[in-house]
This record gives structure tokens, sequence and C-alpha cells, in this order.
């Protein structure tokens, strides 16, 4: 009487004088434990888990919307950088205190009437009023402005933010420029990002203001009318500028705008809002 034969052991597909303990879950070829990586369900022969992994071009593009946000963190250390200066030059920085630089760089209508001090449309968002003024605006900035940049491209990013920037002077001049005051700050443009990320979601159908981009910027605006000190018409300037560009710049997906509209857009509000400024602090009788 013969006896049955043992059974066969299964040997590794890469190496046949290993056993192959277990296979391949996608294929089913026998494996060794060299030869299989952990996969979500189960385990990959080696053949297989190459063939799972995208191409370059798709792992390029993943890696950077996860990492690479440089308009953000180039606009964040350019205000760290002149806050740096503005303490080394004066330690009252660090105190709310009025320094020569916010003198200097802050919006203030009468010098640019007199002087033709512009430059001070662009100056006045990097110049902060203390160290919990700057920590509060870059918190901000660090969170929205990395929502907006890796929804956009750095270019368009750019631009959006010097139209926010530009509209929250051109704000903060309409209401608080006939006033011996001094005006500072990145707010304005923080809150036109802000202004762009709402209408942008809310052009997709999305309940914005169930959001936490929604319920922050009903904290920002409330605290900008119940505080004082705080600029209203920055604040709202930067927020309207924002809010125009967001409309062209993250139109619904349904809709296609030209291309060349994305760049128009915020190059326009930023020329409106230098141009109206001018004419407005021009207009101005000061007592």
């Amino acid at each position: 009487m013969s006896l049955p034969e043992p059974p066969t052991v299964p040997r590794c597909y890469r190496h046949p004088d290993r056993e192959g303990g277990r296979s391949c879950t996608r294929c089913g070829k026998p494996a060794c434990a060299d030869c299989l990586v952990q996969a979500a369900i189960g385990s990959h022969c080696l053949d297989c888990a190459k063939a799972a992994r995208p191409d370059v071009k798709t792992r390029a593009k993943l890696a950077s919307s996860r990492v690479l946000t440089p308009v953000t963190y180039t606009i964040i250390g350019l205000n760290l950088l002149v806050f740096l200066w503005m303490a080394v030059t004066d330690s009252s920085t660090f105190r709310n205190g009025l320094t020569r630089l916010h003198i200097d760089y802050g919006l203030k209508a009468v010098p640019m009437q007199t002087q033709g001090e512009w430059y001070r449309l662009l100056t006045s968002g990097f110049v902060h009023f203390g160290i919990l003024h700057l920590a509060l605006n870059m918190y901000a900035l660090f969170n929205i402005g990395a929502l907006v940049e890796k929804s956009s491209t750095p270019l368009k990013t750019v631009l959006l933010y010097t139209a926010a920037l530009f509209g929250g002077s051109f704000g903060a001049l309409l209401v608080e420029g006939n006033r011996f005051t001094i005006t500072a700050g990145a707010s304005g443009a923080v809150l036109g990002l802000f202004g762009a990320a709402v209408v942008g979601l809310r052009r997709d159908g999305f309940d914005v203001f169930s959001t936490s981009i929604g319920t922050s910027l009903l904290a920002i605006m409330y605290l900008t009318f119940r505080v004082d000190g705080i600029s209203i018409g920055g604040h709202l300037g930067g927020l309207v500028a924002g809010g125009i560009c967001g409309f062209v710049m993250f139109p619904p997906r349904w809709k296609v705008y030209p291309k060349w509209l994305a760049i128009a857009t915020p190059v326009a509000v930023t020329v409106v809002s230098i141009v109206g400024s001018i004419i407005y602090v021009n207009s101005l009788t000061f007592r």
C-alpha cells in the first residue's frame, strides 16, 4: 500500500530556494518575507508594490502640495525681520510703544500729502505695534495664507496679498485719514486673504460660516468694531479688496474665466487703491 506524497511547499517567486510562506494579496504569487511589502490591505510582492507607485511627476506634485507655501513663509519672514529691526532700533517696540520707525513708515496722511511719502501705503503693512500685534497677525497669516496658496499659485498669491494690502491702506485713509493718527500692521492684507477664501468657498457652494474660516472671520470683525485702536477702515478695505479678487481668482468649478483675468484683477485692484489713495489724500484739508 503506497503512502500519499507529502504536500508541496510553495517557493518564493524570486528565491526558489526559500519557502513562500505567504502570497501577494494583489497577484497571488508566493513570496518570502523579504519579498513582501506591507500594504493598506494585506501584503504586496515587490513587483506589485512598484507598479502601484505613482510616477515621478505625481510624487513631486504631492510632495510640493504638502510642504511648499513659499509666499506665505516669505511674507511672514519679512514681517519678522522688520519687527527685529524695529526692536534693535528701539526697545520700546516690545511694549507697544510708538517708535521713530512707526512715525517714518506707518500710514499717515499728512506727510503723504505734504512730502509725497506714498511708500507708506506699502511699508505700513509691515510695521506692527508690539509683539502681540505681530503674533496675532502672523498666526492668522500662517493659517489662511497656506490655505489660499495651496489653492492657487505663488504668483497669484503675491498679487492677491499686494492688492489686499493696498486696499487696506486705501480703506484706512478713507475712514481715518483726516485724523492725526498712524495706522500700521498686516491685518488688512490678511483679511484680504480671508475675503478671497470666503468668496471662493461660497461660490463652490459651501456654507462658509459653518467652517473655521467663516467663524474666524466673524470673530475678527467682531473685535474690529468692539476694540478701540483697531483700524476699521484698514480691515474693511483689505476684506473688500480680497473679496473682489477672490470672485475672479477662485471661480466655481463649473465656470471658466480666461487665465489672464486672474492676474489682471488683483493688479487692477492694486492700481485703483493706489490712485484712489493719492486722490483722496490730496483732497484733504488739515487743521
